[in-house]
């Protein structure tokens, strides 16, 4: 057959962004279907699926729980007292980087790089690595086959540093790739990063990171060379 993979965008319940500000990783949105519908497609197909791993949405339970200051989603986001300079802080897209959340501990502020509906999850805390690891081995034993890692280059916040591409981001995309090498030895990771091309081919590593990567010039090329019957630029 002509396409053997499929690639499922956002099947999840969401608030926002055309689903890249999931409620529930662990669902499929209902409106569509459920799990035993995904795994169907499965049976035809290669399947890629998004770990939204940077943020989630402020309509989930982990954020509920972090503004009813239940353990251990109270300590889950990262907090700000407003007063700091983020003033490095790669932005890619011109919304606050510190949005406000009334919690049972008084009025927050938390970090949210893409929206204000979209808050991101604190990766210096182990469990929330250990909570996506999770999500991860949910997909991969769901038929997931290709595991695409959302806005992963902003994963690590450090202040003084522009939060892009630090060295602990590639860190996790190190781990998740073990992981995956253990648990599903024939799956791949492929990173997303819409950034210059040195810096996307840097998700390779030292071929211990991605298997593959991209960002968002791939699409339009990929047109240009079926239209123009060259595959030269591509």
């Amino acid at each position: 057959q002509a396409i053997n993979n499929v690639h499922i965008l956002p099947f999840f319940p969401y608030s926002s962004d055309d689903g890249f500000s999931v409620i529930d990783y662990t669902m499929v949105n209902p409106d569509l279907g459920d799990w035993h519908d995904v795994e169907a497609i499965g049976e035809d197909y290669d399947l890629m699926f998004d770990l939204v791993v940077n943020h989630i949405s402020r309509e989930s339970l982990w954020f509920t729980d972090y503004k009813a200051n239940n353990s251990p989603y109270n300590e889950f986001f990262v907090e700000m007292e407003g007063s700091e300079d983020v003033s490095q802080v790669t932005r890619p897209r011109n919304t606050p980087l510190l949005v406000p959340a009334y919690t049972h501990r008084g009025r927050k502020l938390v970090w949210a790089t893409f929206s204000a509906d979209q808050i991101d999850l604190n990766f210096k805390n182990h469990l929330v690595l250990v909570k996506m690891v999770e999500v991860l081995l949910l997909y991969l034993e769901k038929g997931s086959r290709t595991i695409r890692l959302d806005a992963i280059a902003f994963l690590w916040k450090e202040l003084g540093t522009n939060c892009i591409h630090l060295p602990q981001t590639h860190e996790v995309v190190k781990l998740l790739r073990d992981v995956m090498a253990i648990v599903k030895p024939n799956s791949i990771l492929l990173t997303e990063t819409n950034v210059p091309h040195a810096e996307n081919l840097s998700y390779f590593g030292e071929e211990d990171e991605a298997h593959m990567v991209y960002q968002f010039a791939l699409a339009p090329l990929i047109l240009h060379a079926l239209h123009r019957s060259d595959g030269n630029y591509l």
